[in-house]
């Protein structure tokens, strides 16, 4: 079974200022544009394929969804795919709109 950590925002903030890290969001798309993490992209079946064709598979790789629960079973997968650094963000966007962190919508 591939390895994946569960992240807080604060070990989030740390990956962001450490350099590259790739965001991940896998929320419906209505929720996606209502707001989202700055520099996340939205990861669904649709682009899937794409996404592990051009990935950066030994960089950070942070899933984020609702409240930190589906995160888990894509960061699952995606460690099973060969990622080399998979975290699932704890309390997902919730947590993060609750902290005071940027939104980006659109």
């Amino acid at each position: 079974m591939a390895k994946y950590d569960n992240i807080d925002l604060a070990q989030l903030r740390s990956l962001q200022q450490q350099g590259e890290v790739q965001l991940v969001d896998i929320r419906d798309p209505e929720a996606f544009s209502r707001g989202r993490i700055p520099g996340s992209q939205r990861l669904h079946q649709g682009n899937l394929a794409q996404f592990m064709m051009e990935g950066e598979y030994d960089d950070p790789l942070v899933v984020i969804c609702y409240h930190g629960i589906s995160s888990q079973s894509a960061a699952e997968y995606l460690a099973e795919q060969g990622f080399e650094q998979v975290y699932s963000l704890i309390g997902g966007m919730e947590a993060w709109s609750k902290s005071g962190a940027e939104v980006e919508a659109g």
